[in-house]
């Protein structure tokens, strides 16, 4: 496995959509995300084990499933918090169906080369690094499994 720090096609697509934005806009793109948030399939509550991100303010649960080496994400997060619901819409569009270790070399901070940093909060910045992190964690897993 290359340790080298790449993002995954997708996800190198949307980053540079984020840098193409000024100012608000950056926000705007983010809360469209928000409002393509995909429903949690009522299937995986039962089916596959909900995980926690406590280091996030907002509820976040996530789940994770393979398929034929490839790792999917989903996350249940309240309507109420758009900002982490468009994080969370674009991470599953950027990353959704990568093997585990494409998802391992995405860099830890690689939304600051969105920008984001310039609309949002160092408390939402340290949510959107938790996601990445249990992401990345169960990227791990799957390779020790």
């Amino acid at each position: 496995m290359s340790s080298e720090k790449v993002l995954p096609l997708n996800l190198e697509e949307i980053v540079g959509d984020f840098e193409l934005c000024e100012g608000r806009e950056k926000l705007e793109l983010l809360l469209d995300f928000a409002r393509s948030f995909p429903d949690f399939p009522d299937q995986l509550h039962s089916n596959f084990g909900m995980e926690e991100v406590p280091e996030c303010m907002t509820p976040v649960h996530m789940a994770s499933e393979e398929k034929e080496g490839k790792l999917f994400f989903y996350f249940d997060i309240p309507p109420e918090s758009p900002t982490v619901r468009g994080f969370a819409t674009l991470m599953m569009n950027g990353i959704n169906g990568c093997n585990a270790e494409e998802i391992l070399r995405i860099p830890s901070d690689f939304y600051l080369s969105m920008g984001l940093q310039d609309v949002l909060t160092p408390q939402r910045l340290n949510g959107m690094a938790a996601i990445l992190a249990h992401v990345q964690r169960r990227a791990a897993q799957s390779l020790n499994s």
